[in-house]
């Protein structure tokens, strides 16, 4: 495996890349800082919104020379707001990079923000708000969010309705003037290119970039209000979210917390698939997820379900994310690990995963990690490790979210 290249500009950018053998495509993902956690308070939605404006033109050309430009080139992109960062994303043939960058970069460097762009992104941003009434895994989600989290972690990526029914283009241009800096951005790449030429590229297409912005954390120990919530629905289903405490990414123990996750839901031999839905027949869904963040860390467990098996299913669950603390079988402990495994190949072979991945670990870490060092850790977990992990490390109180006709009595 090569090495990762690794470069930090004089305005704070960092760039990671990472050389994949027998591609002829590039990917590129670019991170800024304009996240939801730094949207002001009183304007939720700022960071989705913005995300959306920046496809309507940017640098010298309005929206449809701009999207034109990057078809013409065979440029698949995307952008999206998530808590940390604004992210800019996109692949293409690795020769057309010289052409393409330019034009993306220009995207969070100097994007059109044209007036007339602004209620169709904001009629946009409010159907995707409407939509989680129709996507009640989504709203759960969300709603977790906000009980599980302090704040500004809490808030929604979707923004309120009052506060993108009064943003007004002003709003979006200091919101951008302000959070797309380049001091704590970080742009990956992964695929085929010559790393100095890569390098000096970028500095001379960013290097006139300027800014920066403190961190929006709040306090390691800081929490939401947590405990349980439901929020009714006229409706013959419920949808069950489930949230606890665990290590954050950089903690050396957060590879053993989705050990334990790969247990409980590796695919269909996993715990909560096996006892929650195949063995009781409780639910249509379940499924549960480790998000290791910088500062803290969480499990996320899902399970949608009809009224009559509600209670049941939210006991089953809960006790299923509690007994797996109890200790890990050797068959179980092997096919978890053959997932986690698989999964690292399959990622390897996706330039776009890559990419995201080593700009996330750069933020996360402070360093990219390769496919061989995140096999390694793998590797390293074995089964008396993760056991002496989990009996040391019980789950605490859970914050519960439901969405349903009826509430819930939530677990002890």
């Amino acid at each position: 495996m090569a090495d990762i290249h690794t470069h930090q500009f004089e305005n704070g950018l960092v760039l990671v890349a990472e050389p994949v053998a027998g591609v002829r495509s590039l990917a590129l993902s670019l991170l800024t800082p304009a996240g939801v956690t730094q949207e002001p308070a009183d304007r939720n939605g700022v960071a989705p919104l913005l995300s959306e404006m920046i496809c309507r033109g940017a640098g010298e050309l309005d929206a449809r020379a701009h999207c034109d430009a990057l078809d013409t080139l065979g440029v698949s992109r995307g952008t999206n707001a998530d808590s940390r960062h604004l992210r800019v994303s996109a692949t293409m043939l690795a020769d057309k990079l010289p052409d393409a960058l330019p034009l993306l970069t220009d995207m969070v460097r100097q994007p059109m923000l044209d007036a007339d762009a602004l209620p169709p992104s904001r009629d946009l941003a409010l159907q995707s708000l409407d939509a989680l009434e129709d996507e009640p895994q989504s709203k759960v989600f969300v709603a977790l969010r906000a009980r599980h989290y302090p704040a500004p972690l809490d808030r929604s990526p979707y923004g309120t309705r009052a506060d993108l029914e009064a943003m007004t283009l002003d709003d979006l241009r200091a919101f951008w003037q302000r959070a797309c800096v380049p001091g704590g951005a970080v742009m990956g790449v992964a695929g085929h290119f010559d790393w100095n030429d890569l390098r000096d590229r970028v500095g001379q297409t960013l290097g006139q970039w300027s800014g920066s912005i403190e961190s929006a954390a709040p306090a390691p120990d800081a929490t939401g209000p947590r405990g349980y919530y439901n929020e009714s629905a006229e409706s013959a289903q419920v949808h069950i979210g489930v949230a606890y405490d665990a290590p954050p990414e950089p903690d050396e123990t957060s590879i053993l917390q989705r050990a334990a996750t790969a247990v409980l839901a590796g695919g269909m031999s996993g715990r909560l698939f096996t006892e929650v839905r195949e063995k009781r027949g409780l639910c249509y869904s379940v499924f549960a997820t480790y998000s290791g963040q910088k500062d803290r860390g969480v499990m996320l467990a899902y399970a949608g379900t009809t009224v009559p098996r509600a209670q049941e299913t939210l006991d089953v669950m809960t006790a299923e994310l509690r007994r797996v603390h109890d200790g890990v079988e050797a068959d179980e402990f092997n096919r978890a690990i053959v997932g986690m495994k698989s999964r690292l190949v399959m990622q390897g072979e996706s330039t776009g995963a890559r990419a995201g991945a080593i700009a996330m670990d750069q933020y996360l870490l402070g360093r990219p990690r390769t496919l061989d060092e995140l096999a390694a850790r793998v590797d390293s977990v074995t089964l008396d490790r993760l056991n002496d992990y989990l009996a040391a490390n019980r789950p605490g109180p859970m914050t519960v979210v439901t969405v349903g006709p009826e509430a819930l009595t939530p677990p002890q």
